[in-house]
Protein backbone atom coordinates (compact mmCIF):
# COMPACT_ATOMS: atom_id res chain seq x y z
CA UNK A 1 0.00 0.00 0.00
CA UNK A 2 2.70 2.61 0.96
CA UNK A 3 4.09 1.87 -2.83
CA UNK A 4 0.86 2.42 -4.45
CA UNK A 5 0.73 5.55 -2.72
CA UNK A 6 3.65 6.60 -3.36
CA UNK A 7 3.80 5.85 -7.20
CA UNK A 8 -0.07 7.61 -7.31
CA UNK A 9 1.71 10.40 -5.76
CA UNK A 10 4.48 10.39 -8.50
CA UNK A 11 1.95 10.11 -10.98
CA UNK A 12 0.35 13.06 -9.82
CA UNK A 13 3.15 15.31 -10.04
CA UNK A 14 3.78 14.02 -13.81
CA UNK A 15 6.80 12.14 -12.92
CA UNK A 16 5.20 9.08 -13.99
CA UNK A 17 2.30 7.81 -15.79
CA UNK A 18 -0.55 5.23 -15.40
CA UNK A 19 -0.19 2.27 -17.88
CA UNK A 20 -3.34 -0.20 -16.84
CA UNK A 21 -1.91 -1.66 -13.77
CA UNK A 22 1.67 -0.28 -14.02
CA UNK A 23 3.28 2.82 -14.03
CA UNK A 24 5.83 4.50 -16.82
CA UNK A 25 8.38 7.32 -16.75
CA UNK A 26 6.14 9.49 -18.92
CA UNK A 27 8.30 10.51 -22.13
CA UNK A 28 7.98 14.70 -21.82
CA UNK A 29 6.44 16.44 -24.70
CA UNK A 30 7.65 20.08 -26.01
CA UNK A 31 4.71 21.17 -24.27
CA UNK A 32 5.64 19.74 -21.35
CA UNK A 33 9.59 20.94 -21.03
CA UNK A 34 7.80 24.17 -22.09
CA UNK A 35 5.34 24.38 -19.10
CA UNK A 36 8.09 23.41 -16.52
CA UNK A 37 10.27 26.17 -18.26
CA UNK A 38 7.45 28.44 -17.20
CA UNK A 39 7.58 28.10 -14.18
CA UNK A 40 11.07 27.60 -13.59
CA UNK A 41 11.20 30.77 -15.29
CA UNK A 42 8.86 32.59 -12.68
CA UNK A 43 9.75 31.03 -9.26
CA UNK A 44 13.67 30.82 -9.67
CA UNK A 45 14.70 34.57 -10.54
CA UNK A 46 12.74 35.83 -7.86
CA UNK A 47 14.02 33.38 -5.58
CA UNK A 48 18.08 33.97 -6.40
CA UNK A 49 17.30 38.28 -6.31
CA UNK A 50 15.86 37.59 -2.50
CA UNK A 51 19.34 35.23 -2.04
CA UNK A 52 21.35 38.36 -2.78
CA UNK A 53 20.59 40.43 -0.13
CA UNK A 54 22.56 37.74 1.95
CA UNK A 55 25.36 36.52 -0.08
CA UNK A 56 27.70 39.68 -0.09
CA UNK A 57 29.16 37.88 2.90
CA UNK A 58 31.67 35.32 1.87
CA UNK A 59 31.33 32.86 4.83
CA UNK A 60 27.41 33.12 4.16
CA UNK A 61 28.19 32.37 0.18
CA UNK A 62 31.30 29.27 1.00
CA UNK A 63 29.41 26.55 0.29
CA UNK A 64 27.83 28.21 -3.25
CA UNK A 65 31.73 29.26 -3.92
CA UNK A 66 33.10 25.63 -2.83
CA UNK A 67 30.58 24.08 -5.46
CA UNK A 68 31.50 26.37 -8.23
CA UNK A 69 34.92 25.63 -7.12
CA UNK A 70 34.45 22.06 -7.71
CA UNK A 71 32.49 22.44 -10.66
CA UNK A 72 35.32 24.24 -12.53
CA UNK A 73 37.56 21.97 -11.40
CA UNK A 74 35.63 18.89 -12.86
CA UNK A 75 34.59 20.94 -16.28
CA UNK A 76 38.61 21.41 -16.65
CA UNK A 77 39.42 17.54 -16.10
CA UNK A 78 36.17 17.02 -18.38
CA UNK A 79 34.85 14.80 -15.42
CA UNK A 80 31.09 14.91 -16.36
CA UNK A 81 29.55 13.06 -12.98
CA UNK A 82 32.15 15.31 -10.65
CA UNK A 83 30.57 17.99 -12.64
CA UNK A 84 26.93 17.07 -12.23
CA UNK A 85 27.15 16.60 -8.45
CA UNK A 86 28.71 20.05 -8.35
CA UNK A 87 26.27 21.63 -9.93
CA UNK A 88 23.67 19.99 -8.05
CA UNK A 89 25.55 21.43 -4.58
CA UNK A 90 25.54 24.85 -6.58
CA UNK A 91 21.31 24.81 -6.45
CA UNK A 92 21.17 23.49 -3.43
CA UNK A 93 23.87 25.68 -1.90
CA UNK A 94 21.86 28.99 -3.65
CA UNK A 95 18.36 27.60 -2.59
CA UNK A 96 19.16 26.87 0.94
CA UNK A 97 19.55 30.20 1.53
CA UNK A 98 15.85 31.44 0.11
CA UNK A 99 13.98 32.82 3.17
CA UNK A 100 10.47 31.59 1.98
CA UNK A 101 10.00 28.49 2.52
CA UNK A 102 7.05 28.15 0.64
CA UNK A 103 9.36 29.54 -2.40
CA UNK A 104 11.91 26.46 -1.99
CA UNK A 105 8.70 23.66 -1.81
CA UNK A 106 7.14 25.33 -4.80
CA UNK A 107 10.86 24.94 -6.43
CA UNK A 108 12.22 21.76 -5.28
CA UNK A 109 8.77 20.31 -7.24
CA UNK A 110 10.75 20.18 -10.06
CA UNK A 111 14.00 18.71 -8.21
CA UNK A 112 12.86 15.72 -10.02
CA UNK A 113 12.40 17.16 -13.53
CA UNK A 114 15.90 18.80 -12.87
CA UNK A 115 17.66 15.19 -12.45
CA UNK A 116 16.79 14.20 -15.98
CA UNK A 117 17.84 17.42 -17.46
CA UNK A 118 21.32 16.57 -16.08
CA UNK A 119 21.41 13.39 -17.01
CA UNK A 120 20.47 13.90 -20.83
CA UNK A 121 22.67 16.87 -20.51
CA UNK A 122 25.73 17.53 -18.84
CA UNK A 123 27.51 14.73 -20.42
CA UNK A 124 28.37 17.10 -23.19
CA UNK A 125 31.69 18.66 -23.06
CA UNK A 126 29.43 22.01 -24.86
CA UNK A 127 26.53 21.86 -22.27
CA UNK A 128 29.23 21.97 -19.51
CA UNK A 129 30.82 25.13 -21.17
CA UNK A 130 27.47 27.03 -21.06
CA UNK A 131 26.78 25.79 -17.51
CA UNK A 132 29.99 27.05 -16.01
CA UNK A 133 29.30 30.32 -17.47
CA UNK A 134 25.76 30.44 -15.94
CA UNK A 135 26.76 29.26 -12.51
CA UNK A 136 29.74 31.68 -12.69
CA UNK A 137 27.55 35.02 -13.77
CA UNK A 138 24.84 34.14 -10.97
CA UNK A 139 27.50 33.92 -8.30
CA UNK A 140 29.44 37.51 -9.28
CA UNK A 141 26.20 38.91 -9.20
CA UNK A 142 25.88 36.93 -5.69
CA UNK A 143 28.95 38.23 -4.44
CA UNK A 144 28.19 41.58 -5.30
CA UNK A 145 24.85 41.40 -3.62
CA UNK A 146 23.16 42.58 -7.07
CA UNK A 147 19.74 40.35 -7.03
CA UNK A 148 18.26 42.07 -10.20
CA UNK A 149 21.71 41.09 -12.15
CA UNK A 150 21.51 37.87 -10.23
CA UNK A 151 17.84 37.06 -11.64
CA UNK A 152 18.61 38.04 -15.22
CA UNK A 153 21.83 35.40 -14.82
CA UNK A 154 19.36 33.33 -13.77
CA UNK A 155 16.97 33.76 -16.02
CA UNK A 156 19.69 33.77 -19.11
CA UNK A 157 21.11 30.00 -17.26
CA UNK A 158 17.46 28.62 -17.08
CA UNK A 159 17.38 29.77 -21.05
CA UNK A 160 19.98 28.09 -21.88
CA UNK A 161 18.84 25.00 -20.14
CA UNK A 162 15.89 24.99 -21.61
CA UNK A 163 17.40 24.81 -25.17
CA UNK A 164 20.06 22.64 -24.20
CA UNK A 165 17.45 19.90 -22.89
CA UNK A 166 15.22 20.50 -25.88
CA UNK A 167 17.69 19.96 -28.13
CA UNK A 168 19.31 16.63 -26.08
CA UNK A 169 15.80 14.97 -26.12
CA UNK A 170 15.13 15.89 -30.31
CA UNK A 171 12.10 17.95 -29.07
CA UNK A 172 14.07 20.69 -31.41
CA UNK A 173 12.19 18.35 -34.40
CA UNK A 174 8.96 17.63 -33.02
CA UNK A 175 6.32 19.12 -35.59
Amino acid sequence: TPVREALTRLASEGLLASDGRSFVVPALSLQDVDDIYEVRFLLEPAAVRRVAELTTDPTVRAQIDEALADAETAYKAKDADAFREANIRFRNAWIALVPNRRLVRAIEQYADHMMRIRALTLGDQKVRTIVIKGLKRIAEALAAGNGDDAATAMRDHLGEAKRCFIAATGLDKEP
